[in-house]
């Protein structure tokens, strides 16, 4: 048999149907159905409010690629199907979760679609999603309704592991810097208040008030009102877009930046500094994702404009919101700590002291 020629390789390599075929049963939870009685295309286009048609053609495609398998026909006709073991883990209830990595219409299925439009990240260098909806992917998912329960589901998962060790080196942010003199602290983008929460309990003197999108923030209020500290720790729906709560001793900003341009990381980083006024300061608790391989640089960028930002990079974007370094944490390849304050409240001219 003939070696197919290189336009056939190159179509078969770009061919969209058999991930968009996985992708389709994801959305429309086929392996949930299967599982629970239904065989036919009829049944299963039933229960996803589908068109039976299509339905019989997308369950003979996931057979083709194996994620399902014929066990024969109806009396009418109708071919049965039923799920093989590749196909399993797209049950909602499979331990793996893959089900709802895939899904077109779930937060972390719907930030791989960003891949589509990768010629729009090697063009501009922005992430992709920016191409189609023109706007960021966090606006998106924390200011629809559609996402709530994701946020939901989320913050039942953290509360189940409530308790464990930080990601990404974020304990250094509890541990390392000097909280002693630190009244008030606001969370900047706190995401579900899992940090927050970590640094109230480990610093009882503290006080926390956490600022995120609708759909977050709501959430991160709930956790904060069935905990231990729920007499410290507030939360507040916001943009670091906004004027943020004023008076804060510090505001800390953890794992933001890498969503955002240099451009908008600036702006985040001098509406802290107007928040802060005369007397407050600055953490900047930024990550870095490994990048050095080209597929991993590839499909982050294609969601995030600066996933590994350097220390002189990061400490760069502070000169230019008008800040300077008055601490350095301990370096990790996962995680920077700087702590940043305007310069009418810093020390002399090149001289960084040592906090903690």
């Amino acid at each position: 048999m003939a070696d197919p020629q290189p336009y056939q390789q190159l179509l078969s390599l770009a061919d969209l149907l058999t991930p968009s075929a996985i992708r389709a049963a994801a959305t429309l939870r086929v392996a949930d159905h299967l599982a629970a009685g239904a065989t036919t295309a009829r049944e299963v286009a039933e229960r996803a409010q589908a068109r039976p048609d299509l339905t019989e053609a997308l369950l003979r495609q996931l057979a083709r690629t194996g994620l399902l398998t014929e066990t024969g026909g109806t009396p009418d006709g109708e071919r049965r199907f039923a799920l093989t073991p590749l196909g399993e883990p797209l049950r909602s209830d499979h331990p793996s979760g893959a089900r709802e990595a895939l899904r077109n219409d779930s937060m972390m299925g719907g930030s791989a679609l960003s891949l589509l439009r990768l010629d729009h990240t090697v063009r501009t260098g922005e992430p992709a999603l920016a191409a189609e909806s023109g706007g960021s992917y966090w606006e998106k998912v924390n200011g629809d309704a559609r996402y709530a329960e994701e946020w939901a589901a989320q913050a039942r998962a953290v509360d189940e592991n409530a308790g464990g060790p930080l990601h990404w080196d974020a304990d250094n942010i509890v541990t390392a810097y000097d909280w002693s003199g630190v009244r008030r602290v606001v969370d900047v983008g706190g995401h579900l208040g899992v940090i927050l929460m970590a640094l109230l309990r480990k610093h009882p003197h503290l006080h926390g008030t956490l600022v995120d999108l609708k759909n977050v923030a709501e959430q991160a209020a709930a956790r904060f009102a069935h905990s231990d500290v729920a007499d410290r720790a507030t939360a507040v729906v916001g943009s670091f877009f906004d004027p943020l709560p004023e008076g804060a001793d510090v505001y800390l900003i953890s794992a933001i930046l890498a969503d955002w341009s240099d451009d908008d990381a600036v702006r985040i980083l001098r509406g802290c500094a107007a928040a802060a006024g005369s007397h407050g300061r600055i953490l900047l608790a930024e990550v870095a994702m490994p990048t050095g391989d080209p597929a991993v640089e590839l499909r982050l960028r294609s969601m995030m404009p600066a996933p590994s930002r350097s220390v002189a990079e990061l400490e760069a974007l502070a000169a230019r919101a008008g800040l300077e370094v008055t601490w350095r944490g301990p370096a990790t390849a996962a995680r920077t700590l700087l702590e940043l304050t305007p310069p009418r409240t810093a020390g002399r001219a090149g001289e960084v002291p040592a906090r903690g």
